[in-house]
């Protein structure tokens, strides 16, 4: 309570940076961090933001750090393609960050970070948001050997973030939440995906299976006409099924797992199926990883989603797309 607060900045305040520095103004309450500026080439952008959040704007982040040399951490919202220069300035700079999935735009480019992170001892985090999400942390404790996914990540097309394809847009969250359950390296890959309205792909159906045997589906479009977030599993005696944005748990449990759980049961029409909704303690996602990132600058720790985490997100993004080119050689598309 008597420690003075962490002086944090946003570098990149389009649509998703302008929100990091929502957030941060919203922690400024607590009196555990303050934010002193946002730093954007487009002037009138940063002047807007800036004057939003009530704080400084700045053209660079040499102009930044030149005015406000206590900047402690940032975080990192530009162009996937620039991820790697700008957190290499903070680094050096002696500035924690956290940057926005996907961590970077190639695998060296990843390695290159975690180096920066190491040799200039900062904390590094990765913004892969639906980990903070409240269903999912509701239902990690009840994961044990899931071995079915099926994934659907749909929204309506939208000019924001077309500098990446939607596996490194969209999929990718889901990619990291499946990782995180199966705990096994990838055996096989097979995929699809189109370009419809960007130059990139905008739809993408996956099947990926693990070396545990796990199977996952993952579906994602930039082009839908609804927007869908939804992760189901299964594993021995159980279906779960999240709905991210409900942020919502339901479990359906069999037998003696479904009598035994120690969730609070819910009406069924089988009294053979126990359906059950664990508590979940809601949370904006958003503040939550902020504020996770802050405890890990405070405390020097690991942070919850490390480089390495995103580094293996991005692995397996970039050998989807890989095997969508494949394929796409193969059909003449």
């Amino acid at each position: 309570m008597n420690q003075s607060p962490i002086n944090v900045a946003v570098v990149g305040v389009g649509a998703f940076g302008r929100n990091h520095a929502r957030a941060y103004h919203a922690l400024q309450q607590s009196g555990d961090v303050r934010l002193v500026g946002v730093v954007d080439p487009d002037t009138p952008r940063a002047d807007a933001v800036a004057g939003e959040f009530g704080c400084r704007a700045f053209g660079s982040i040499k102009q930044m750090l030149t005015t406000h040399s206590e900047v402690q951490a940032a975080s990192v919202a530009v162009p996937t393609v620039l991820h790697l220069e700008v957190a290499r300035a903070l680094m050096v700079a002696g500035v924690d960050v956290l940057i926005e999935k996907p961590v970077a735009a190639t695998l060296a480019e990843a390695d290159e970070m975690v180096r920066l992170a190491a040799t200039h001892k900062r904390v590094a985090q990765v913004g892969h948001l639906e980990r903070f999400n409240p269903a999912v942390r509701a239902t990690l404790p009840l994961v044990n050997r899931p071995m079915f996914f099926e994934v659907h990540r749909l929204s309506v097309f939208s000019p924001r973030a077309l500098d990446v394809d939607v596996v490194l847009d969209l999929m990718i969250h889901d990619l990291d939440i499946v990782l995180t359950f199966a705990k096994s390296p990838v055996k096989d890959i097979r995929a699809v995906g189109l370009p419809i309205l960007s130059g990139k792909v905008d739809i993408a159906n996956v099947r990926v299976e693990f070396e545990s045997g796990c199977v996952a589906n993952f579906t994602a479009s930039r082009v839908s006409t609804e927007r869908v977030r939804k992760l189901r599993f299964f594993q021995q005696g159980q279906y779960i099924s999240i709905d991210y944005g409900r942020q919502d748990v339901l479990v359906f449990s069999v037998g003696e797992i479904g009598h035994t759980t120690s969730l609070d049961a819910q009406p069924s029409v089988n009294p053979q199926i126990q359906v059950a909704k664990p508590a979940v303690t809601a949370e904006e996602p958003l503040l939550a990883e902020v504020s996770a990132f802050l405890e890990a600058v405070r405390g020097r720790t690991t942070p919850v989603i490390s480089l390495e985490d995103g580094r293996r997100a991005l692995a397996l993004g970039l050998e989807i797309l890989a095997e969508i080119g494949r394929h796409a050689g193969r059909v003449g598309v």
